[in-house]
């Protein structure tokens, strides 16, 4: 739930307060006492006249607000922090604004500066309401915990920041554990990568060996093949030389053709 600042009309007071300084002018005007303080106090004068000029800009911001406007808005509220950067309301309903058109990161700025500057309780407790909000947006759980924390110091009975501390603890508790499961993926997949390397460089090896394997068996098949050559030729020149000698023995045998009776 985010929070912005309401108004009450203030017309009757800058009237009343302007009545009051332009009777002391007149009663002091032809007198010769106290002119540096009359100055100082017309200075004052314009100063919350500019002061308050801040106030419709940021009335007409709340009700595009309303409207669901939120850029229109955001335009009347800088316009307002123009006449008066001060604003606390000003700058705590542009934050408002900013959030809504989900510009997180610069509506956090807004919430810190009012911190900053400081206030009453409620002020600052409302600031870090909306900067948890923000901050929960923005994925930064363990911050947002933080400034609902804060917020429920300056005001401990606010159901509403309980509830958002709550939502955002149950969201860091998951994160915490998907980032504990990432690292664990991130951990196994080194391990699987590993491994498969270990594989890897295994059948490498193991192919190497085949390889060498392969290699030597042709080496000995091919000398093999050689000596089966030599040997066969070998032998085919024995059987020529048996023949030859064969052929030898069956010349020097002669015939007898002629009858014996």
């Amino acid at each position: 739930m985010d929070r912005r600042f309401k108004f009450v009309r203030t017309k009757k007071m800058r009237t009343h307060l302007r009545n009051f300084f332009a009777s002391f002018v007149q009663n002091f005007a032809h007198s010769h006492i106290c002119t540096f303080a009359i100055t100082g106090l017309l200075c004052l004068l314009n100063s919350a006249t500019n002061a308050q000029s801040d106030k419709p800009l940021v009335r007409k911001g709340n009700k595009l607000y309303d409207e669901k406007k939120y850029a229109d808005a955001e335009t009347q509220y800088r316009k307002g922090l123009e006449k008066n950067k001060d604003s606390y309301e000003g700058a705590f309903n542009l934050g408002g604004a900013l959030y809504k058109q989900e510009k997180f990161d610069e509506a956090t700025g807004y919430y810190h500066n009012i911190i900053q500057k400081g206030g009453d309780d409620k002020t600052i407790a409302n600031a870090y309401h909306n900067l948890g909000n923000a901050l929960l947006k923005s994925e930064k759980s363990e911050e947002s915990v933080n400034a609902y924390k804060n917020a429920l110091k300056k005001n401990p009975n606010s159901e509403d920041t309980r509830y958002n501390m709550s939502y955002a603890l149950q969201k860091l508790r998951q994160q915490q554990q998907q980032q504990q499961q990432n690292k664990d993926d991130k951990k196994q997949d080194k391990k699987e990568e590993k491994k498969q390397d270990q594989q890897q460089k295994q059948d490498e090896k193991k192919d190497d060996q085949k390889k060498q394997e392969q290699q030597q068996q042709q080496k000995q098949e091919q000398k093999l093949s050689k000596e089966e050559a030599e040997r066969i030729l070998q032998a085919l020149k024995n059987d020529e030389k048996k023949l030859q000698k064969n052929l030898q023995k069956k010349e020097g045998v002669r015939a007898n053709i002629e009858k014996q009776w």
